[in-house]
């Protein structure tokens, strides 16, 4: 009798075990269906050890109830049963520990800039709102005369329905999000920054931050989380302008499944529930722009005012490079001029869809300041002159660097 009654607390232990252990299962799949797999595996492993007192515990009084005034006994099949209970339980801890590297961290809202040198990337920017008059510096940019008058009767109109709103007149709906075509190093960033500004001055957002990104700050590696991550970006942008560049990478076009719609619908859904405070600016090439907005009715609704950044002349090219010089305190020879005008000459006649425009001039600078100090490093003495000075030589080797 004394045998069937301690099997039988041993049954009942390891059934109560087992009903645990299935608790802790359903457990950590729903915190790993939340993204938060690794806190899940530590969380069961203190519930395991919590749990383990209460399952001897409740067998002791079990005991003592149906056999009062005998002693605790473990017999036989109690060891058998009870030992199968603990080994369940430290199977049960060593697959949370072990499983929870599988799964993702839910990303959390983006705060700071979140690139480090030489670090991967997951390209997520935010560029904080600078002193200054934007609209001063829009008109001082170099070139760019259509884009700077397509921004301009952007800022006008809005300016005109704000007063007419004031005067309790109707005001016509309008889209502040924009497409910017064009190529590589065309200023898309640099004037999408100052959008925001603008936007900002005339009250159409509270903060004029702007968070710049790509695919790859907004799509992720496994499924369920992209829409998640999309968000924690968004919910960062708000006040202020959302600028993805590159945006038809969103949808490649050899891709029959791919994370990039998830992405989209969930952009999608947050420019109409959060129309009042989020501004989204995307960029890329023309003609993959247009497939990219054709691919989606939604996209095609919500983007309907396109400016196109054409390409530098070879003489904005050089005006870039001069500012490059004036920024950092150099000067140029004449004959280096000269130099870097040809080459800038051929360059454009002969470039390539995607030649890189001011890119290519700041790269360009960089080598040219490098072969200044490869061949300065090499005099006994340097005067002031010198160490502010590029020569043809210079120009030269920054070019041939550059190939």
């Amino acid at each position: 009798m004394k045998r069937e009654l301690s099997g039988g607390c041993g049954i009942m232990l390891l059934a109560f075990t087992l009903l645990a252990i299935i608790g802790g299962i359903v457990a950590v799949i729903d915190l790993r269906a939340e993204g938060d797999g690794g806190s899940g595996a530590l969380g069961l492993l203190v519930y395991v050890a919590f749990l383990s007192p209460f399952i001897y515990w409740g067998y002791v009084m079990l005991y003592k109830f149906l056999r009062p005034g005998e002693p605790v006994r473990f017999t036989k099949k109690m060891t058998q049963y009870g030992g199968a209970a603990v080994l369940a339980l430290v199977i049960f801890a060593l697959w949370a520990a072990l499983t929870s590297k599988q799964s993702p961290k839910t990303p959390e809202p983006i705060t700071e800039i979140a690139q480090e040198p030489n670090a991967p990337k997951d390209s997520v920017v935010i560029t904080e709102v600078m002193e200054g008059d934007p609209y001063k510096e829009l008109d001082e940019l170099i070139g760019l005369e259509s884009v700077k008058e397509e921004v301009h009767t952007i800022a006008n109109f809005a300016k005109i329905q704000q007063q007419r709103k004031a005067q309790g007149l109707k005001v016509p709906k309008m889209s502040f999000h924009l497409v910017f075509t064009g190529s590589p190093g065309t200023g898309k960033t640099t004037v999408a920054r100052i959008v925001a500004r603008i936007y900002k001055d005339l009250g159409i957002l509270k903060s004029g931050h702007t968070v710049e990104t790509d695919r790859s700050g907004l799509v992720a590696e496994y499924v369920g989380q992209t829409a998640t991550k999309t968000n924690a970006v968004i919910d960062s942008a708000l006040n202020g302008v959302l600028f993805i560049d590159e945006a038809y990478a969103l949808v490649p076009e050899d891709a029959r499944s791919d994370y990039g719609q998830e992405a989209i619908s969930t952009l999608l859904k947050r420019m109409e529930d959060d129309r009042d405070k989020l501004v989204v600016i995307i960029a890329g090439y023309p003609n993959e722009m247009k497939r990219f907005i054709d691919s989606n009715p939604g996209l095609q609704s919500r983007f309907t005012r396109y400016i196109n950044f054409p390409d530098y002349t070879d003489q904005e090219l050089f005006d870039i490079f001069k500012l490059y010089l004036n920024k950092n305190q150099y000067t140029i020879t004449d004959d280096a001029a000269q130099l870097l005008r040809d080459n800038l000459n051929y360059v454009v006649a002969h470039k390539t869809k995607n030649f890189g425009n001011a890119r290519y001039v700041r790269n360009i600078f960089e080598r040219a300041v490098e072969q200044q100090a490869n061949r300065l490093s090499a005099k006994p003495s340097i005067s002031d002159d010198e160490l502010s000075v590029l020569t043809k030589e210079d120009i030269e080797n920054a070019f041939k660097a550059r190939k």
